[in-house]
Formats: C-alpha cells, sequence, structure tokens
C-alpha cells in the first residue's frame, strides 16, 4: 500500500473481531515505531506490548471504560524523560513526550499498511495504567490494535484551508 493510500485508509475503530494479530506483523508494527524519528536519536520512549486479557480488562476501567481497547494487540507508549541527558527541563518534559507520541504514531500506521485497524486511546488514567503495566515512566498513549469488525464512515474532517496559514 502507499504511504498516501495508508494515511487516507486509517481510521479509528471501536470494534475488533477475536482474531489474533499475528508475531510477524507486531514485530513489524514494533519495528516501525522503532524507527521512527526521535529527538537527537535518543528514542526518549518505551512501548509496552499488552497482550494478557486480565490487564486488559484493567485497561478497560483505567480508560473509562473503553471497551476497544480489549482487541487482540494493545501497546502502551509511555515517555522516558531519564533517556535524555542535555536538553534540560524541555528534554525532558517535552521531546520524550514527541517521541512517545511520533512512535505510536507509527505504529498505527504500520498496522493499517499491514490490514490493521486501531484506535489512539488518550483518555485514561495515568496512574492506574502505570501500575497495570508495572511502569513509573509516564503513559502517553494507548493504542488498540487488531482485526476490524466494523466497517467505519466517511471521516469528517476540518478544511484543509482552516488547518494552514502561510506566513
Amino acid at each position: 500500500m502507499s504511504f498516501f493510500k495508508t494515511i487516507e485508509k486509517r481510521r479509528s475503530i471501536r470494534s475488533f473481531s477475536d482474531k489474533k494479530v499475528e508475531k510477524s506483523k507486531i514485530k513489524k508494527i514494533l519495528k516501525a515505531s522503532w524507527m521512527s524519528p526521535s529527538a537527537m536519536g535518543m528514542q526518549n520512549f518505551k512501548i509496552f506490548v499488552v497482550e494478557d486479557l486480565k490487564k486488559k480488562e484493567k485497561l478497560v476501567k483505567a480508560t473509562h471504560d473503553q471497551e476497544y481497547v480489549n482487541s487482540s494487540l494493545v501497546l502502551v507508549f509511555c515517555s522516558d524523560p531519564n533517556r535524555i541527558k542535555f536538553t534540560g527541563s524541555r528534554g525532558k518534559n517535552l521531546f520524550s513526550v514527541q517521541d512517545a507520541t511520533i512512535a505510536a504514531s507509527y505504529a498505527q500506521l504500520a498496522a493499517t499498511a499491514l490490514g490493521l485497524s486501531s484506535i489512539w486511546i488518550g483518555h485514561f488514567k495515568e496512574k492506574n495504567v502505570g501500575e497495570i503495566i508495572k511502569t513509573k515512566l509516564k503513559p502517553i498513549a494507548i493504542i488498540s490494535i487488531g482485526y476490524a469488525s466494523e466497517k467505519p464512515g466517511k471521516k469528517e474532517s476540518q478544511k484543509i484551508k482552516n488547518l494552514v496559514k502561510h506566513v
């Protein structure tokens, strides 16, 4: 699938089938995240792969009962500010968040290119998510990935002219 077709095809899916995501596809998704750009190449993020059913059920609660967190594959992207050594508070407070966000975006695009669907979850209780995945790192995004059991509707978007300003 071409890059632009992948972007066009990606939609948020809230209903997944029970079909498991193949290990080979999981590896490709993780590799795409690993290859994502990061501040000074430091990769200031960590990805937690959640496949355990009980942990997914706890994540549903931690995401304010968003049932679609219970997909075949759940990735939790956390910032790791301790990896960045020499940019002060901006690096720790911003660059590590940006790195985790970019890695999560690459995971979604890779999943789409592999014929999978996903949804980005940003509404969650940070402390609870950290406890579930056993980390003190700051969770930035949860990406649920699997095979869709629904067809997405037409994407509603702002007009590009409302989002872009030439200066």
